[in-house]
């Protein structure tokens, strides 16, 4: 995989398509996800790279329980080429 902003910005428009929103934060904090009022939201740290961005998503994409029904032909097919990958 290559760790470019395009790559970051199909992983952010994918959380998009499962109803999550990312936002980018500073603070002395762990990356994750939480619900916050029942709206879905992955919060990463601000400060990171592209890499550790895309890292920390993909990273809190492996934790949810994806119903790829629900997701467009061209969101389908690159979640399981990163889920291909990381088992590899």
């Amino acid at each position: 995989m290559r760790y470019t902003q395009t790559t970051l910005k199909k992983i952010e428009a994918l959380f998009e398509e499962l109803n999550y929103e990312v936002r980018y934060e500073k603070g002395n904090f762990q990356s994750g996800y939480c619900l916050v009022e029942n709206n879905r939201v992955a919060v990463v740290n601000k400060f990171f790279d592209t890499e550790s961005r895309i890292n920390t998503l993909l990273d809190i994409l492996s934790k949810f329980d994806v119903d790829t029904t629900a997701l467009s032909e061209k969101s389908r097919e690159m979640l399981l080429k990163w889920e291909k990958e990381q088992s590899e």
